[in-house]
């Protein structure tokens, strides 16, 4: 009876330990859309945050602990992703990886600041998501003024004398893009023939097309996410148009070829120099593809955005997200992306848009030399 009563403490007090050290956990967070038309950018991310996360526990964790992650949907949502960024602060969570879209990263940004939460995006681009002065916020991907310029010079050159269309989805990244694109073009001497704007979840196109068709448009740059530019393409394409497609880094995901299908072949669209194909991701790309799992889009900026955290809580010896910040800023942190450094907003210093090409297989490849 009374070894029975030994063993019965034994195990109370072994459940009592693990339940210290898991209370003991650094909590840390991935918010995206993980439902809704943008989810296919949702799954990068949160497959981004798990690896990260999982590769840093295995090394030791940070300042002692390890970590645990939360994974919240915003649909790309504002007003869901600023109440998620209250319940991330008011659970006193130090970090969050996220979100996807600006409409949503500008919003969370003001009550992460507010609730003392460093926020690195990896996907967000509109440059007032920095250009906000707000203290908590930082990214790991470029911003739309320098991939509208990217795609500016790239059609200026491949496309001069050509009849150029603007169409925008009036949603913060989506029209952001398309103005940059905009002006970039207009202040290389092209005036585009026809800016137009939908909204976003539109299905029917038709009226767009017909437009297109009767100004002869031989390119058509679209600032929006990929459902919709795919329904254009498609619809294009049933209308007899063989008009370019030209969008922003919201294609960067297979599943827009999907939506396309063979007829996607030929679209162009500006992304960062894809990061799968950098030494220093050649150990967790094949981590990744042994799970099936292809790190496409901005799931290996997801792994680095956790990374360029990690690394500077434990370079600041503490996750209080001031300090951490100030490291951060202070740094230069070595990520499956490569080597980041940022100036005082958050932007970093080193990434350069390339312009990238659908193939009718369904696979999208860089233009090399493209004259950007």
């Amino acid at each position: 009876m009374k070894s029975l009563k030994l063993i019965g403490l034994a195990f109370g007090a072994s459940i009592a330990l693990s339940s210290a050290a898991f209370a003991q956990d650094v909590t840390v967070a991935v918010a995206g859309p993980m439902t809704g038309g943008e989810s296919a950018f949702g799954r990068q991310m949160k497959n981004g945050a798990e690896m990260a996360v999982a590769d840093i526990n295995a090394a030791g964790g940070v300042n002692g602990k390890k970590l645990a992650l939360t994974v919240e949907d915003d649909a790309c949502d504002p007003k869901q992703a600023r109440s998620i960024a209250e319940k991330i602060a008011g659970a006193k969570i130090p970090f969050v990886a996220g979100h996807y879209c600006s409409s949503s990263s500008i919003p969370a940004s003001e009550a992460y600041a507010d609730g003392n939460v460093l926020q690195i995006t990896p996907a967000s681009t509109n440059p007032k998501f920095t250009d906000s002065g707000l203290w908590n916020v930082a990214r790991v991907c470029g911003r739309d003024d320098q991939q509208g310029l990217v795609a500016a010079q790239y059609i200026a050159k491949n496309f001069k004398g050509k009849n150029i269309a603007i169409l925008n989805d009036k949603t913060t990244y989506g029209k952001g893009l398309a103005d940059e694109t905009k002006k970039a073009l207009n202040k290389a001497g092209i005036t585009e023939k026809m800016y137009e704007s939908y909204n976003k979840g539109d299905k029917d196109f038709n009226a767009i097309v017909s437009r297109l068709k009767r100004d002869n448009i031989d390119l058509v740059y679209v600032g929006g996410y990929h459902q919709e530019s795919g329904l254009i393409l498609r619809q294009m394409r049933d209308q007899g148009l063989k008009t370019i497609l030209m969008a922003g880094d919201a294609l960067a995901d297979k599943e827009y070829a999907s939506i396309t299908g063979p007829a996607g072949e030929g679209t162009l669209f500006t992304f960062g120099p894809d990061p799968r194909n950098k030494p220093t991701a050649k150990k967790i790309v094949d981590a990744f593809k042994a799970k099936n799992i292809d790190p496409e889009g901005y799931t290996l900026y997801t792994y680095a955005a956790m990374q360029v955290w990690s690394q500077a809580a434990k370079k600041a010896a503490t996750t209080d997200a001031k300090k951490v910040m100030a490291a951060i800023k202070a740094g230069k942190w070595d990520t499956v992306i490569g080597p980041i450094e940022y100036d005082a907003k958050g932007d970093i210093k080193q990434l350069d848009y390339v312009v990238y090409k659908w193939d009718a297989k369904g696979g999208y490849a860089e233009i090399k030399g493209n004259g950007t």
